[in-house]
């Protein structure tokens, strides 16, 4: 999994590549990542997930807890540019109820400024 984190105006997004799983090398994982980002006041965090080839129970729960980290705080958690295959698993979770998920990353950045 590569991740590269960038700004777009308040938001921060996480540009995710690969699969987003356990692994047996030690690397920072999704949710630290976000949890530094709000431990620095940022509050708005877009996951751009187009490059996410696959995604495992672990992977779930990193983007749960990041979402629920990040609820704790007053701020908002979005998704955007999933696979139809990840869609899927967040249907059959039913997660898809609870994040907020977007089609298009520009939409989902303007959808912050709106209440």
């Amino acid at each position: 999994m590569v991740i590269k984190t960038r700004e777009a105006g308040n938001v921060v997004v996480f540009d995710i590549e690969g699969e987003i799983r356990r692994t047996d090398t030690p690397q920072e994982t999704l949710h630290s990542l976000v949890e530094a980002q709000l431990n620095h006041g940022r509050r708005n965090v877009l996951l751009n997930l187009a490059g996410v080839e696959f995604i495992d129970s672990f992977g779930v729960g990193q983007i749960l807890a990041s979402y629920i980290s990040t609820q704790n705080l007053g701020g908002k958690l979005k998704l955007c540019r999933i696979s139809h295959k990840l869609l899927l698993i967040f249907q059959i979770t039913m997660l898809h109820k609870v994040l907020d998920i977007h089609e298009d990353c520009d939409k989902a950045l303007e959808s912050f400024g709106k209440a």
